[in-house]
C-alpha cells in the first residue's frame, strides 16, 4: 500500500516508538491521528507533524470508540493501524520476603498490552472492512508491537512476556481472519531500543545493555522501528508475520 494520503491511527504515539512511527508515516504522506493516554503529549506531537492528537485509553471501549470517531471525522476512516501502546513491568512471582506477587499487577499488564491491543484492533478493523478496496484488493494494514521478551523472557517478566507472547500468537489468526476483508496483520518484536524509559537509565547501564547485542552493538533507534513499520505497510506480501528487530539479540535469563 502506498502510504501517501491514507489515514493512520498510532496508539502510544506521544513518545518513543509510537512518536517515531507517527513522524515516519506523516513524512510519507499519511494523515496521522496520535492516540495516547497522555493527551497533551499526543496533541503536541500531532501539532509537530500536522496530524490530530487524541487522548485515548486503549483498555476502554468507549475511549477507543470516541478516538476512532474523532480521527475519522478529521481524516476519514483509517486504513493503517499501528498498535504501539503498552506498559512494562518486572516483578518476581515470589518476592525476597517469600510473598507471592500481586495478581492485580499481572492482570494490568495483560489488560493493557494484550487485551488493549485487541480492543483497538477489533474496533478499527470493523471500520476498515467497510472501505472500498484499493486496486490490489487491499483495504488496510495492522501492525502490532510485541517484544523479544515474548521469546526470551527474563527473570520477573512473566506478565510482560505473557502479554507480548499473546500478541505473537494472535498475529497469524488475525491475518487469516481478516484476509477475506483485504486487511493484512504483522507484528514487530523489538529488542533493546533507546526509548525514553531506556534513556533514563545511567549511561553505564545503557552501554552494558548495548554490549549484549551482537550487531550493531548499540541500542536500537526508534526511527528503525518506524521504518520497518512503514515498510510492512508498503510490502503487500508481508502478512501474518512476526519480525524480530533486535540485532540478533537473545536475552539472557537476567
Amino acid at each position: 500500500m502506498n502510504i501517501q494520503g491514507h489515514s493512520a491511527l498510532v496508539t502510544g504515539g506521544a513518545s518513543g516508538l509510537g512518536a517515531a512511527t507517527a513522524r515516519e508515516l506523516a513524512r510519507r504522506g499519511a494523515k496521522v491521528a496520535v492516540l495516547d493516554r497522555n493527551g497533551d503529549g499526543a496533541r503536541a506531537l500531532a501539532a509537530e507533524i500536522g496530524g490530530i492528537g487524541i487522548e485515548c485509553d486503549i483498555t476502554s471501549t468507549a475511549s477507543v470508540q470516541q478516538a476512532i470517531a474523532a480521527a475519522s471525522a478529521a481524516h476519514g476512516a483509517a486504513r493503517l493501524l499501528m498498535n504501539i501502546a503498552g506498559i512494562g513491568t518486572a516483578k518476581r512471582i515470589i518476592g525476597k520476603d517469600g510473598t507471592a506477587a500481586a495478581l492485580e499487577d499481572f492482570q494490568r499488564v495483560i489488560e493493557v498490552n494484550l487485551i488493549g491491543t485487541y480492543n483497538v484492533t477489533r474496533l478499527a478493523v470493523a471500520e476498515m472492512a467497510r472501505l472500498e478496496p484499493l486496486a490490489d484488493g487491499e483495504r488496510g494494514v495492522v501492525v502490532c508491537t510485541a517484544s523479544v521478551a515474548a521469546f526470551d523472557g527474563q527473570v520477573g517478566q512473566e506478565a510482560y512476556s505473557a502479554s507480548k507472547g499473546g500478541l505473537v500468537s494472535m498475529t497469524l489468526p488475525l491475518a487469516r481472519d481478516l484476509a477475506q476483508h483485504g486487511i493484512r496483520v504483522c507484528t514487530i518484536a523489538p529488542g533493546l531500543f533507546l526509548t525514553p524509559l531506556m534513556a533514563g537509565l545511567p549511561v553505564p547501564v545503557q552501554e552494558s545493555l548495548a554490549a549484549s547485542i551482537p550487531f550493531p552493538k548499540r541500542l536500537g533507534k526508534p526511527e528503525e522501528f518506524a521504518h520497518l513499520a512503514a515498510s510492512i505497510v508498503e510490502n503487500l506480501s508481508l502478512n501474518g508475520e512476526v519480525i524480530r528487530l533486535d540485532g540478533a539479540l537473545r536475552m539472557a535469563p537476567r
